[in-house]
């Protein structure tokens, strides 16, 4: 079991917007606060603009104390033992509120004129597109105040004051905005123009630095960027490239011909080297699968896509099969970006889904990602969003760190486990640290009839039987019966679409 050996980090089991009962139940290690509506959230007024979620309008949170949303959830999270990882607008405009916590927003229609889409539960409030179809010019003023990174820093101050300092049990982790080179379609009201290489990361730098000197242990996590073509190109050349027909980045252009994404890591190891103050702690990303996955679409012909496209996360020999059209390999090639770039930097991806969250073929993915994610040496990830409870993606989650409802979890190790045909079933092997148990979480892909299965064990002595846990479409989480362990080897069947773990006690050393 020497062979692919490495610490799993536990903060690859991580959700967002999770409540306390199900980050208990799920034993999970993170829970993010973010999303689009993060990138606009004044903590003063404990009130957020939705940008192009929801008409553009800022709305008010309950409670009028000030971050009582964020306080609120971080509260919960803290209590189930978990870490809050928490979103801290850059983008330099935050919400603002009427009289009485009154609603506002961007594209008034009595102030504009009609517009092509409205809010129905408050009809002054348009979509921003003209009837003619041509975009609204607003006053960002209208619904939303310009803020700085002193804000945010006064924010950063209330979450120490309230919740005490990182090393002591406080918030360690905060996140620089949302998907930054969408800004321009998600938040066109405030920043109607794509933000280019050198605006993003100034203020990236003022907004980490403002952290940092509010809580010197904090960790800061980015750029958080939406996806492939994020990760190579600036909201500016986001925005004008469709208009030369994708001949022209002009942004990369004035940076030396750089990919966005490397040339930022690489502007802020040269801040690092000039201050002597390190600016980013973890290197984190969006993904999503772009051939309709993240969906609840669960035809044959999607239930087999999803099976295949996870390789996008690690495959040197995949070519993913939508636009992208390339070899995505993301986790390694996040590492790599790292390695070469800014050496000492962790990676995450913050955001990801494969949809399907109510069929079993979600849950085989789920199970696949998180095994991928260990075995990968991912640092950080985060679900978008929690799943139901009543899920079998859940109960996939669930497998890995509370499989027993006694918070017993998948092995903290990774060890190397190879299968014949991914596409088909996968597996996973770890060892517990606290045990020296070994366990393997097998997923089988296949949409109908059960496998053989052997599991061959190099290096490890096992006991006599192995424990056995399954999900399977009848989404329920079952303890099997015991399966024997004879001459190094596991011999059983496995369901069609199932995920079955299989914790394997070590036995006496053999006297030599």
């Amino acid at each position: 079991m020497s062979a692919g050996r490495h610490p799993i980090n536990p903060f690859i089991y991580g959700v967002a917007h999770a409540t306390r009962a199900q980050l208990e139940d799920l034993n999970a290690t993170v829970n993010r606060w973010g999303g689009n509506a993060a990138s606009r959230y004044n903590w003063r007024l404990n009130a957020a603009n939705r940008g192009a979620d929801y008409f553009y309008e800022s709305l008010a949170y309950p409670s009028a104390q000030p971050g009582g949303q964020v306080d609120a959830f971080i509260q919960g999270t803290l209590a189930a033992d978990a870490e809050p990882l928490i979103t801290i607008p850059i983008l330099g405009w935050v919400a603002n509120l009427g009289p009485d916590r009154s609603r506002m927003c961007s594209y008034s229609i009595a102030r504009y004129g009609a517009q092509q889409g409205r809010d129905p539960y408050y009809p002054d409030a348009g979509d921003g597109v003209l009837v003619s179809g041509k975009d609204v010019t607003n006053d960002p003023r209208d619904a939303n105040v310009a803020v700085d990174a002193r804000f945010q820093k006064g924010w950063v101050e209330h979450l120490r004051q309230t919740w005490g300092t990182a090393a002591r049990g406080g918030v360690r982790h905060y996140i620089m905005d949302n998907e930054p080179s969408l800004w321009h379609q998600t938040h066109r009201d405030v920043r109607p123009r794509g933000a280019t290489m050198r605006e993003l990361r100034d203020m990236f730098l003022a907004h980490a630095a403002a952290v940092k000197d509010a809580e010197p242990d904090a960790l800061i996590l980015g750029p958080e960027e939406w996806g492939w073509s994020g990760y190579f190109y600036s909201g500016h050349d986001h925005q004008y490239a469709p208009q030369t027909d994708y001949t022209r980045y002009p942004d990369r252009e004035a940076n030396g011909g750089w990919d966005y994404l490397p040339w930022l890591l690489n502007q802020l190891r040269a801040h690092e080297r000039t201050t002597g103050r390190r600016l980013l702690d973890v290197f984190t990303v969006h993904y999503y699968p772009q051939g309709g996955e993240f969906s609840g679409n669960t035809s044959q012909r999607m239930q087999l896509r999803r099976n295949r496209s996870t390789r996008s996360l690690w495959d040197p020999g995949y070519v993913d099969e939508t636009w992208i059209n390339d070899t995505v390999m993301l986790v390694p090639r996040l590492k790599d970006w790292v390695r070469t770039w800014y050496p000492g930097t962790k990676v995450g991806l913050t955001e990801y889904n494969w949809g399907a969250e109510a069929h079993i073929n979600g849950a085989t993915t789920q199970a696949d990602l998180l095994g991928i994610f260990g075995r990968e040496g991912l640092d950080y990830a985060t679900r978008w969003e929690t799943p139901a409870t009543s899920t079998p993606t859940y109960k996939a989650m669930k497998l890995y760190r509370n499989y027993d409802g006694r918070k017993s979890t998948f092995g903290d190790v990774s060890v190397a486990c190879s299968v014949p045909e991914p596409d088909h079933l996968s597996a996973f092997a770890a060892q517990r640290t606290r045990d020296g148990a070994l366990t393997v979480m097998v997923v089988n892909k296949v949409l109908t009839g059960s496998t053989p299965l052997t599991l061959n064990l190099s290096g490890f002595h096992p006991g006599g039987r192995a424990q056995v846990w399954q999900l399977t479409a009848a989404n329920t989480i079952t303890l099997l019966r015991d399966v024997p362990v004879a001459a190094g080897a596991v011999h059983t069947l496995v369901p069609g679409q199932s995920v079955t773990l299989f914790i394997i006690p070590p036995g006496q050393a053999p006297h030599r």
